[in-house]
């Protein structure tokens, strides 16, 4: 029992030292991705969507939820920010070729079409951001049309 008692208390001590150690915030503004919603001109309510979910794995602004001061859900936190933002950062929008981003609107759609995006462990955290099958359509449908737009762009810049 006294060995179990010391194993509590240092795994105590370890996470009790553990919660001065946080990784770097994604706290960006709003400007970030101004250049993304100015160009692909999104419907009001696909805009929202964008606004209140995607951007926070997407882009250089996470809105950060309560338990993100707690440690280690702060990292698993932003390996997923750092992993969603190699796929597509809509703060880089602007430095994407037409050919990139025709790609990432590709990606974007089918992801949301085949409901691999969003992620359960996401979507467990963030109710409203279980998307209704309207809301997955509206999105499927703006994706598809301004990946249609980027690709007739390329056609004709080529």
């Amino acid at each position: 029992m006294k060995t179990l008692k010391k194993i509590v208390y240092s795994l105590l001590i370890i996470l009790m030292i553990s919660q001065f150690f946080t990784p770097e915030k994604n706290v960006g503004d709003i400007i970030s991705f101004s250049a993304f919603i100015t160009e692909t001109n999104p419907p009001e309510n696909v805009k929202k969507i964008l606004e209140t979910i995607c951007f926070d794995c997407h882009s250089f602004k996470t809105t950060y939820p309560c338990y993100n001061s707690i440690t280690p859900l702060n990292y698993w936190l932003e390996e997923h920010i750092k992993e969603g933002k190699k796929h597509v950062n809509f703060s880089k929008w602007s430095a994407y070729s037409l050919k990139k981003k025709a790609h990432k609107m590709d990606g974007l759609h089918e992801e949301v079409e085949e409901l691999e995006m969003l992620l359960n462990s996401y979507t467990w955290t963030h109710s409203e951001a279980n998307l209704a099958s309207k809301q997955v359509a509206e999105i499927v449908t703006w994706g598809k049309e301004l990946q249609v737009d980027y690709k007739q762009q390329i056609t004709v810049y080529n």
